[in-house]
């Protein structure tokens, strides 16, 4: 894809993401690294659904497996069938029901409830019974939440406070407070306050730095990295963009630029999307290099909406008001 306006092959990354369900051993597992198993399902799945092609693949066998990931007992998902549950993968899952309009199989409230069993007292929450905290896991827990219409069960004004403590001078926001400023927690620390309304809680100086730090993860490559003196990486295509989505700031970056790049690490061969010009593509960053050139408008994609890193018309299901 040498330039803005070239179309994308989307019968070739239809086809490498059907292929790597062939690749698997089993008929029911994906893909990918074992313990994060179930991420990899709902990267392949979006990617998909990003082409309005979620049809290609089998929706029971696929429901089959995600459910297996399913502790009935803690209402939690895991990465991988009999793996332990955490809040990453409940994400997943919600996520992956929500796009088959499938969320009653799971009891959500009990979800949500354990969810807040997670919340610690400063408002920031665990990823699981092992007591890690960082601010993906406020967003996860904040998402899970509002796709299953339970964000009362939760204490979301000290989520709010907590985040906001992890901003840094800078603008940017880290795993916690004091941390350093990565473009992947900028995400998920925006995505948490926006999905709590409380955008409005950072200042007007505050957000528009925030918003310069962002635009400044942008290379002469065109393409965008996470921190200071990295290289770039097709996933920020994603992390990047959605934030400043959310601050009303994309038109501060140069897209030409940027949907050049994304289209240097499009493999026109075997498909799918690399992290970076040259090397080999996988699901993670075909995922995340769609994502973004949906976020900057490409016509041959669905849109995704930048909080909920679902199709507009899912969120739209998922949030209109009950009949």
């Amino acid at each position: 894809m040498a330039s803005s306006r070239e179309q994308l092959r989307i019968d070739k990354h239809v086809a490498y993401i059907v292929g790597l369900e062939k690749k698997t051993k089993t008929t029911d597992a994906l893909y990918f690294t074992d313990h994060k198993r179930l991420s990899g399902v709902y990267w392949a799945l979006s990617s998909l659904a990003l082409m309005r092609k979620l049809h290609v693949l089998p929706q029971d066998t696929i429901l089959d497996y995600v459910l297996s990931c399913y502790h009935s007992d803690v209402a939690a998902f895991s990465g991988n069938t009999d793996q332990d549950p955490h809040l990453l993968y409940t994400l997943s899952g919600v996520q992956i029901l929500a796009m088959y309009d499938k969320l009653h199989l799971i009891d959500a409230d009990r979800v949500v409830a354990n969810i807040a069993a997670l919340q610690r007292p400063d408002g920031s929450f665990a990823g699981d019974k092992w007591g890690e905290i960082d601010t993906r896991f406020t967003y996860c827990a904040l998402l899970c939440a509002a796709i299953l219409r339970r964000s009362h069960l939760l204490d979301v004004p000290a989520a709010v406070r907590y985040v906001l403590r992890c901003q840094n001078f800078d603008g940017g926001f880290g795993c916690i407070a004091g941390a350093e400023s990565h473009a992947g927690q900028v995400f998920c620390c925006v995505g948490s306050l926006y999905l709590a309304d409380a955008m409005d809680e950072m200042t007007r100086e505050d957000r528009e730095r925030l918003a310069l730090w962002l635009c400044e993860r942008q290379l002469p490559c065109g393409g965008l990295n996470g921190r200071p003196d990295k290289l770039e990486d097709v996933c920020y295509s994603w992390w990047v963009l959605s934030s400043l989505k959310m601050l009303g700031h994309v038109d501060w970056i140069d897209a030409d630029k940027l949907i050049a790049f994304i289209g240097r690490s499009e493999d026109d061969v075997d498909g799918g999307f690399a992290d970076r010009p040259g090397d080999m593509s996988d699901v993670f960053h075909t995922f995340f290099a769609l994502a973004g050139l949906s976020l900057l408008g490409n016509k041959q994609l669905a849109d995704i909406h930048p909080a909920y890193a679902l199709t507009t018309d899912v969120v739209q299901r998922v949030t209109e008001p009950s009949a």
